[in-house]
């Protein structure tokens, strides 16, 4: 379930939705560290910075999702996504898949948006990783039918240590990853609940 055999030219086509966001942060990283630019314009323009929100940039609600400050805060994230990502594109499909994505990391930054101070300043992806594990989490609560025993002996642990290595890093949106978790476990409730997953769909 999450071990990963597909060649890179089976991946992009199997998991184009997983494919196009790592896409989008490659380049938006490469971006940020072109060494011909003399300051950052795509740091200045999509971070989520509070206070600009509040003023009326709306977009950085959206934009801190496909950012990453340095190469181990992208590698991380992407293989995250690469590990984590593909079973739910395939058991949800792909506008499901995109759309709990999405949610997950918008609902992360609108809680930091109100929890966190007005000049805090956060971007990357971890808001929406956390919401995949929370669908996972739903799932194994409402209906873990759905899910291979394998599945569930793997992830559970996973999200348990990533959610108590939350409190020990330093430098990390912990109302982000709360909150993207809740946001996922809420959001798979509801998928559940429509019957629009089925992780057997993976195999």
């Amino acid at each position: 379930m999450f071990v990963r055999t597909e060649s890179f030219g089976q991946f992009l086509k199997s998991y184009p939705v997983i494919s196009t966001i790592i896409a989008i942060q490659v380049i938006l990283w490469l971006m940020m560290h072109a060494p011909f630019l003399s300051h950052n314009p795509i740091f200045e323009l999509l971070a989520g910075v509070n206070v600009l929100i509040t003023n009326g940039e709306y977009w950085r609600l959206i934009t801190p999702i496909f950012m990453h400050v340095d190469f181990s805060h992208l590698f991380f994230n992407s293989f995250s996504l690469i590990l984590f990502g593909p079973a739910l594109e395939r058991a949800a499909g792909k506008v499901y898949f995109l759309i709990l994505y999405f949610a997950c990391g918008i609902g992360a930054n609108i809680a930091t948006l109100f929890i966190q101070p007005p000049y805090y300043v956060h971007i990357g992806a971890s808001g929406a990783i956390f919401g995949l594990f929370g669908v996972y989490i739903a799932v194994f609560l409402f209906n873990k039918e759905l899910m291979p025993t394998q599945g569930r002996q793997v992830i559970i642990p996973i999200v348990v240590i990533s959610v108590i290595m939350t409190f020990f890093q330093s430098g990390v949106n912990i109302t982000g990853h709360i909150f993207g978790l809740i946001s996922g476990i809420l959001i798979g409730k509801l998928l559940v609940q429509l019957q629009k997953i089925n992780f057997y769909k993976s195999y």
